[in-house]
């Protein structure tokens, strides 16, 4: 592409993660030209496209809720509230961590993360119980009560496939978001239903907690006719909970825009659901239009940070 464009880059930014091919590709490409090369932390690319499309230069907070992410403390971030001004950015906050029980396994088996989320309930006993069927049922919980290959992390999407695990759906996924997608599905047939008033908790150091949620979906687990109902219900209650969160971070901090990037905010019903939360509140709101929320745009909010840095240095 630089040959026929004939553009000659003068600065190269990579993902955090030091073992993506396109990191290694373009840390050689920045050494062979002899060229700045620049990491850009994932969710950080994810607010910076919005700012990107949107032209934003001021402070903004963003709401960055996707699968997985290197994070700055080189876990596995994907529920963050972030304060991102140009090239730099800080973690306010983010979704209470649950573990990957077998690490990068757990995003494509549902089950793993509603037994992680069964563990950090007390609920240890249940976990075979509820899925015998599963070959590696007693490795997962000998993980879980020894924390052996549990790393932690806040990610929404993992957060969407506990409930769908808690819920019965789509126990292994045969495909990514398959979970997260039926659970959408399940709530658009049901409708809008009310937030569960005591499904999460905001703590003294700005998680995010949606575990008494998690705890309500446990419980009704296996009631087929519920399914639905749930669903609507835990949509519901995400929406709320980030909304609100969002609203407390505005006024501490004063800045008073708003982006949401990454790949969680394909669900309309999530989206739509923040929106109407804070359509009553002086709040600017910047969503994803020319470009989608998901990693497609991760290379224009890497190069966005690039050009930040890239005019400062001049």
């Amino acid at each position: 592409m630089c040959s026929f464009l004939s553009i000659k880059p003068e600065i190269v930014a990579h993902d955090l993660h030091p073992d993506f091919y396109s990191t290694e590709f373009g840390c050689s490409y920045a050494a062979q030209h002899h060229i700045p090369a620049i990491a850009v932390q994932h969710h950080h690319a994810h607010i910076a496209a919005i700012c990107a499309e949107h032209q934003i230069t001021e402070p903004v907070l963003g709401l960055a809720l996707d699968g997985v992410g290197l994070g700055a403390d080189q876990t596995p971030w994907g529920g963050e509230l972030l304060c991102v001004e140009g090239q730099f950015f800080r973690r306010l906050g983010h979704l209470s961590t649950l573990a990957l029980p077998g690490g990068d396994r757990a995003a494509q088996e549902p089950w793993r993360m509603a037994a992680a989320a069964l563990a950090k309930l007390g609920r240890m006993d249940e976990i075979d119980q509820r899925y015998s069927e599963q070959y590696a049922v007693q490795a997962v919980v000998h993980m879980l009560e020894h924390n052996i290959n549990c790393p932690q992390t806040s990610s929404m999407g993992r957060l969407f496939d506990a409930a769908a695990g808690l819920l019965g759906i789509h126990l292994i996924q045969s495909h990514e978001a398959q979970a997260a997608i039926s659970l959408q599905q399940l709530a658009e047939r049901e409708g809008q239903k009310k937030a569960l008033a005591t499904g999460y908790r905001i703590t003294a150091d700005n998680q995010l907690d949606f575990l008494p949620l998690l705890s309500a979906l446990a419980d009704c687990s296996g009631v087929v006719r519920d399914a639905a109902y749930a669903a609507a219900m835990f949509h519901a209650t995400l929406s709320t909970g980030l909304a609100e969160w969002v609203l407390q971070e505005s006024h501490r901090s004063g800045i008073m825009c708003l982006a949401l990037g990454g790949g969680c905010f394909h669900n309309e019903i999530l989206t739509q659901g923040i929106m109407d939360k804070l359509s009553d509140n002086p709040i600017r709101l910047f969503k994803p239009q020319k470009v989608l929320p998901d990693d497609s745009a991760i290379a224009l909010g890497q190069a966005w940070v690039a050009l930040q840095v890239y005019k400062n240095d001049d």
